[in-house]
């Protein structure tokens, strides 16, 4: 599921900068919209 940060985090070592659009799985992708640090984006 692709998600645009609100927040900058680290995700399995890897940096994810805010405003930038990542593709994570799905179950951490809910997580973190319910929580606000990310925005669903949709697909084209």
């Amino acid at each position: 599921m692709k998600v645009k940060m609100n927040v900058q985090t680290a995700y399995h070592g890897d940096l994810l900068r805010a405003g930038k659009v990542y593709e994570v799985d799905e179950e951490t992708a809910k997580r973190w919209i319910a929580s606000k640090l990310a925005e669903k984006v949709e697909e084209e």
